[in-house]
């Protein structure tokens, strides 16, 4: 053998990828003798390593170090999706209310570009850092600090997701067994207390799946909590025609009588009804466009937390069947394409069902409409059942996280697995429990973490480990004003919001 062939066969798979299209990110077929230096390059944790994967099939440790994936194409888009939408899809409506129509499709058109964007430059790193663990390519970039800055994004990101999960089941199935079972408004047994049945449902449901180590098993259930979610959607548009406007909630038209009446008697003017209908019309049924008031700092921070799966986005690569980038992102096109599509949907009818009236969460809304029916116990059930189902898939980025920081490079233990499932769950309830409301749970995790997971993270990690485009180069700067951009979001959205919970936080609202 001469040494340009011994060279050939020493060539690492950075300077590999440097020199070709890296479409076949990890895959080097024609060079079956890198599968050992590919051993020591790319890192995986016991827990990522063996989702897919049954223990039989793990013989040598040597052998999981380099897995390829099995999940399939559609499977992935499932798990993504599912871990994109969630309970932000309730606040989108408020969102548009308060942005306006046009506003708001500005900012989720924008939301979901910037989002698909962090997604290549998170893959495009991945492969020039040789990692698949969020978490290690923060240690690469910037040591110990941006180890730490990834594992607790991540995990704030992940537990604020979680609650907000768990909070709409606190809140809507106690409405949904009062329903079933014709409780009276005042009944105060058990069964109908919410933080119970939270901790109940966590027990029962979440913590067997959350044990699972197969995280392509869950497919099957994000298909289902996908097609909970579209049965919403179907709802929501159905209701829009059926709901006629002015809709006056409990005791609007009440309380707009009254008030009506009072002008009236201070003005000593005649009352008349038709006058009065004509103000409630104006003052309802009349779609705004553009819309800036205090609650307008939030919408940005929810689209972004409704947008936020990238702590998912590399498990779903590494278990992806026939691994590239160029799969990968078709994956996240297809999955954000379908997101955009139910979010605007969701929000653009739901708003034009209560326009002004619509709360932070969009399915207490429609629990003040007078005789809603039973479709809207059948509507929380979906709910229910989707935000449920989508609690385990949160938790494997979560303990993924928690073990490459405490546990690193430490061996698969079902004591470890099971410890920090536990541990993570208890807390969220705990959370969940004391809670004040979901909108600053939207708005806090999507100024934050959401932030840094979305627009920070990435852009820093790829201008750090992606070393073979200079920083003149039109990738670069777009990531540097990526970076900048996330740090104005991240920064701005913060001061705002603790300026609205300074001046106008409302504590018993929901």
């Amino acid at each position: 053998m001469n040494k340009q062939e011994m060279g050939r066969l020493n060539i690492s798979p950075d300077e590999d990828s440097a020199s070709t299209n890296s479409n076949d990110d990890f895959n080097y077929p024609e060079y079956p003798a890198k599968k050992l230096s590919i051993k020591g390059h790319y890192d995986m944790d016991p827990e990522n390593q063996n989702f897919l994967l049954e223990p039989n099939q793990i013989k040598k440790k040597c052998e999981t170090e380099y897995l390829p994936g099995t999940t399939s194409f559609g499977m992935s888009v499932f798990n993504l999706s599912n871990a994109i939408v969630g309970s932000g899809i309730l606040g989108l409506s408020y969102a548009m209310a308060n942005t306006g129509i046009a506003l708001f499709m500005i900012l989720l058109t924008f939301v979901s570009i910037f989002s698909l964007y962090s997604i290549h430059l998170l893959l495009k790193t991945a492969n020039e850092g040789g990692s698949l663990l969020y978490e290690q390519l923060g240690f690469k970039a910037f040591g110990l600090f941006g180890k730490i800055a990834a594992s607790g994004s991540i995990t704030m990101q992940n537990i604020g997701a979680m609650s907000s999960y768990l909070y709409i089941v606190k809140y809507e199935l106690p409405l949904v067994i009062r329903e079933l079972t014709g409780a009276d408004a005042s009944a105060n047994e058990w069964y109908l207390n919410g933080d119970y049945l939270v901790v109940m449902v966590s027990l029962v449901l979440i913590l067997p799946l959350s044990l699972l180590r197969n995280l392509g098993y869950l497919g099957y259930t994000s298909g289902f909590s996908l097609l909970c979610m579209v049965f919403f959607l179907i709802i929501v548009i159905y209701k829009k025609f059926q709901i006629t406007c002015p809709l006056l909630l409990e005791n609007d038209a009440i309380n707009m009588t009254l008030n009506h009446t009072l002008t009236h008697l201070t003005t000593h003017s005649p009352l008349h009804s038709v006058e009065m209908n004509e103000t409630i019309n104006d003052e309802v049924c009349k779609p705004k466009y553009f819309v800036f008031n205090s609650q307008t700092v939030y919408a940005v921070p929810i689209l972004t937390f409704s947008f936020v799966c990238h702590p998912a986005v590399l498990p779903i690569y590494q278990e992806l069947k026939g691994r590239s980038r160029k799969r990968m992102m078709n994956v996240s096109n297809v999955s954000f394409f379908a997101m955009f599509v139910m979010y605007l949907l969701a929000a653009l009818f739901g708003y034009l069902t209560f326009y002004g009236r619509v709360e932070p969460e969009l399915l207490h809304t429609y629990s003040k409409v007078p005789g809603a029916g039973i479709i809207f116990v059948i509507v929380r059930l979906a709910v229910l059942m989707a935000v449920t189902l989508t609690v385990p898939i949160v938790i494997f980025p979560i303990r993924s996280s928690i073990t490459q920081l405490l546990f690193s490079g430490k061996d698969f233990a079902w004591w470890r697995h099971i410890l920090i499932t536990l541990v993570i769950l208890a807390f969220t309830n705990f959370l969940v429990i004391f809670v004040p409301t979901i909108r600053d749970i939207f708005g806090f995790i999507g100024a934050s973490a959401a932030a840094m997971l979305v627009f920070i993270l990435p852009s820093a990690f790829y201008l750090k480990l992606v070393t073979k485009e200079s920083m003149k180069s039109v990738q670069k700067i777009g990531a540097t004003l990526f970076l900048v951009s996330g740090f104005i979001v991240m920064i701005g959205s913060m001061t705002l919001i603790i300026i609205d919970w300074t001046h106008s936080a409302s504590p018993g609202e929901h």
